[in-house]
């Protein structure tokens, strides 16, 4: 009988000295990062370090001209491939220099919502005449 409490005794004071130590292994900052997991402070100077990474320099709006820019020239544009730059050169071929903007949607594969995108960053104006000179 003894033998048998002992025995009780011993799997008991075992189960809790291991779920203990489950317990303190589980609330420790290394095993919260363990696979598939994420340590919190890792995790925020990661994002700090790909925001830095991932976020584009602040690139100068570049403005393009419709009437003299090159094929290539227009490719810089938001939204404008190579087709599509290749067309508004032909257009501008075709039907003379540009008069305003908006003619810009009679070129195929550039509608209102292209356009709109784009309207900021393009101009039809000939170079500015500095003050003072005529």
């Amino acid at each position: 009988m003894i033998r048998t409490l002992l025995s009780v005794f011993a799997v008991t004071v075992f189960l809790v000295i291991a779920f203990v130590l489950t317990a303190l292994a589980a609330a420790h900052p290394l095993a919260q990062a363990g696979p598939g997991k994420t340590d919190p402070i890792k995790t925020d100077a990661a994002k700090t370090d790909a925001a830095k990474i991932d976020t584009p320099a602040a690139k100068p709006v570049m403005v393009v001209n419709l009437n003299t820019a090159t094929v290539t020239d227009l490719q810089e544009l938001p939204g404008i491939g190579a087709i599509v730059s290749a067309r508004i050169v032909e257009y501008r071929q075709k039907n003379g220099p540009f008069k305003k903007i908006e003619e810009l949607m009679n070129v195929q594969g550039i509608g209102e919502k292209s356009f709109l995108k784009l309207r900021s960053q393009v101009t039809v104006a000939s170079k500015a005449t500095p003050a003072g000179q005529q």
